[in-house]
């Protein structure tokens, strides 16, 4: 699994952080998506694909072939 996500996008929600804060944080100043693990761990991965599915501004991309 490849998490990118496209900040221009991003509209500061937080659901990808309430729902994966291993692998999503935000910027303190504006609220942006900042990613903390672009590969993470197959433990994530149920959690990362909630939060895509989540996500109002559809600002994080997700591979499942990596």
């Amino acid at each position: 699994m490849k998490i990118t996500v496209d900040e221009d996008k991003c509209c500061g929600a937080g659901q990808c952080v309430l729902l994966a804060p291993e692998v999503f944080d935000q910027r303190d100043d504006d609220g942006i998506v900042v990613l903390l693990d672009a590969e993470p761990a197959v433990e994530q991965h149920a959690a990362v694909r909630e939060a895509v599915a989540v996500c109002p501004a559809a600002a994080i991309e997700l591979s499942e072939d990596a």
